[in-house]
């Protein structure tokens, strides 16, 4: 017989270790891994390599790739460890609550950050978006995002004509202006018809 208050091992459930997003304050990304290391958990930090340029000399420097998160293994019974952490800010979540990030989506950041190429980070793209042309025969045109695929397909409308054409463009070669809120819905309209 158990004393009073006592639960059974068996009942006990254990919370389950998952991946949580930990928003840092700026530039404390660095700070906040290592200490979340040193007790204990496992952390990942991408970063990418980057040329930073002063006055006298060029210098090699490792960045995060998502600036200002940081990923930690856990559960939430040690929440509160993790929001010790020198500039962590919160986990990142909804109405408060702390979000899982998928293990596929972290497994593809390390596949990343682990493979010799290039790469570097990028402003998120989704379809509706308004985006700008960045470089090439197109460079300022502005137009709609219409699908995101190998190449990204782009509508360039004419609004005085009530005409639109879409193009292929590399999403590399893009640049958000504003997000899907702002896009008057019968323009999307329009746009989809090209895709």
């Amino acid at each position: 017989m158990l004393p009073y208050g006592t639960v059974p091992q068996s009942d006990v459930e254990v919370m389950p270790l998952r991946w949580y997003a930990a928003y840092t304050r700026h530039q404390h990304e660095k700070s906040a891994s290592s200490y979340l290391a040193q007790k204990g958990m496992e952390v990942l930090l991408p970063l990418y390599r980057s040329l930073s340029r002063w006055k006298d000399r060029n210098k090699e420097v490792l960045l995060p790739l998502f600036p200002g998160y940081v990923f930690v293994l856990t559960d939430l019974e040690r929440r509160v460890e993790v929001l010790r952490a020198p500039g962590v800010c919160w986990l990142v979540g909804s109405a408060g609550i702390p979000v899982a990030v998928s293990t596929h989506e972290i497994e593809r950041v390390r596949r990343l950050t682990e493979s010799p190429l290039s790469y570097a980070p990028h402003p998120y793209l989704k379809r509706g978006d308004r985006v700008r042309v960045l470089s090439g025969p197109l460079e300022g045109m502005e137009g709609i995002l219409i699908r995101v695929k190998k190449q990204c397909r782009v509508v360039v409308t004419m609004d005085l004509l009530r005409q639109a054409a879409s193009v292929e463009i590399e999403s590399t070669n893009l640049e958000r202006i504003s997000a899907t809120a702002s896009v008057p819905l019968a323009q999307l309209a329009r746009a989809r018809q090209y895709s």
